[in-house]
């Protein structure tokens, strides 16, 4: 039993459902979609009760065909979409070395061009300048005080959660940077965390605190989807879930990223999950958890298919921090029974998040994070598209939970229970999407003049801006929209 006392959780009730695009032929797509022939669309799906298969695919036969649709189309597009992203991220490098598109020319033409070997660590490419005028409200006073009076409500502290959720996105040497030298914070490690059902490290997490010892503050900060990862857009398309009795169903694809299992061994869940009763059946794994040596011991390493595999502890996410991808970490931490690291959790800000589970699981962990105060928030910029996904209607199983904080694009903050438009492809909101995002591109263009140098948008920025003029949804996922949304926001 993971929580005997409140939760009841049995582990023979552990249930799933996993979409599998490439298990079906295009044939059966159609059939699926035009006849709505079950048995076609049943072909898509496994699960641990056949019962649930049949009646998944009547019920959400069209969100299961977005999933499958869409993800056949992503996997088609994943090599393409690599070698744009390597492309991009070469040619603004390249804007960056040579310090304009006009120095660019000129070097190209008189020499010497400045540029970059592929292999080595990329330079810093961020949207905004790191707001380097944060530091000096982060700590008050004097660089390397700390954070005084931290409140979840503090403005400082909202500021720096969206900065470091921006920063994620760079890789170990960036990050150390800016945090050593430009936010005056202690840089404790880089995380290149291990899928094991996508066989890559493809979870990226950063961990810092206000000061090396006796810190007031510790953050961890994970990054989201990126814009030229197919993995990434697959899983925000995903509807495979995992279901635990009386806690709910949560989304599969962010429980591997998590680290806490893999769909091809759907038991792997149950063990990571179910930590009690893995202590009662295997009490090796029991001793590893009580004893304070670190994962490169003698004794993890002695650890086979019994206890956590020693690779599991080195490179998955929730075993490396004992914390997880955002609002997993909380749910994880609950599942666990983790009360005493629940206690100190000052609260969970996420930008731009997709929904992690069901309507069950939302009165759950409003039970939890909600008393005595709300301690979690999530950040949504008017039109973005992730974290109107996976898709949510009247029979639909994936939902919000916390309190929203939406920005609209003029930066006026609204608190409320869920973002208009909350599945994204209405028809209705095609028009003023586009509207707006002519008018993302304009601002884009000007911030830096009505604004100050500091929001003045790069290069990056408006290529992404220029691309949401067909797509409005990805261009307002970018970071930089976040930043100026908590940074220049009005109630």
């Amino acid at each position: 039993m993971v929580m005997a006392s409140s939760t009841g959780i049995q582990g023979d009730d552990f249930r799933y459902l996993i979409v599998r695009p490439d298990k079906g032929g295009l044939w059966d797509v159609l059939k699926y979609s035009l006849r709505g022939d079950i048995e076609c669309g049943s072909k898509f799906l496994e699960s641990s009760d056949q019962g649930v298969v049949g009646g998944e695919a009547a019920d959400h036969r069209w969100i299961i065909l977005v999933s499958i649709v869409a993800r056949r189309i992503i996997h088609f597009l994943g090599k393409p979409m690599v070698l744009t992203g390597y492309g991009v991220d070469f040619f603004l490098n390249l804007l960056s070395q040579n310090g304009s598109l006009f120095g660019l020319f000129y070097n190209l033409l008189r020499g010497p061009l400045q540029h970059f070997c592929l292999k080595q660590e990329k330079p810093i490419i961020l949207n905004n300048m790191l707001a380097k005028n944060l530091v000096g409200d982060l700590h008050n006073s004097t660089p390397g005080e700390g954070i005084k009076n931290v409140e979840l409500d503090d403005q400082a502290t909202m500021d720096l959660c969206v900065m470091a959720s921006k920063l994620a996105y760079e890789n170990a040497e960036v990050v150390r940077n800016v945090v050593v030298h430009h936010w005056k914070m202690h840089f404790v490690d880089f995380y290149d965390c291990w899928d094991d059902y996508q066989k890559k490290k493809s979870t990226q997490v950063f961990l810092l605190c206000d000061k090396p010892k006796d810190a007031t503050l510790i953050l961890i900060s994970f990054r989201g989807t990126e814009p030229f990862d197919a993995d990434d857009w697959s899983t925000d398309f995903d509807y495979s879930w995992y279901e635990i009795p009386n806690l709910g169903k949560l989304h599969m694809g962010f429980l591997e990223a998590l680290g806490v299992g893999n769909r091809e061994d759907t038991a792997s869940f149950h063990y990571h999950l179910q930590k009690r009763s893995t202590k009662h059946c295997y009490p090796e794994a029991a001793e590893v958890e009580s004893s304070n040596e670190g994962p490169h011991s003698e004794r993890s390493a002695g650890i086979d298919k019994k206890g956590i595999p020693p690779e599991m502890v080195e490179m998955s996410a929730y075993y490396v921090l004992r914390g997880a991808l955002a609002i997993l970490f909380p749910i994880v931490l609950v599942l666990h029974d983790e009360t005493n690291l629940l206690q100190k959790l000052l609260g969970v800000y996420t930008f731009g998040q997709p929904r992690v589970g069901n309507k069950q699981l939302w009165r759950f962990m409003e039970a939890h994070l909600n008393h005595p105060v709300p301690k979690y928030f999530r950040v949504v910029y008017c039109n973005d598209l992730v974290p109107r996904l996976p898709y949510d209607d009247k029979t639909f199983l994936y939902k919000h939970f916390g309190v929203c904080l939406y920005y609209n694009s003029c930066f006026i903050e609204q608190k409320m229970d869920e973002e208009p438009n909350k599945n994204y492809f209405g028809i209705t909101h095609m028009i003023p999407e586009h509207l707006i995002a002519i008018w993302e591109l304009i601002r884009s263009l000007i911030m830096g003049y009505t604004h100050g140098p500091e929001y003045k948008e790069g290069w990056f920025s408006i290529f992404l801006r220029v691309l949401g003029l067909s797509m409005p949804g990805i261009a307002a996922h970018c970071s930089v929209n976040y930043v100026n949304s908590v940074r220049l926001g009005k109630s």
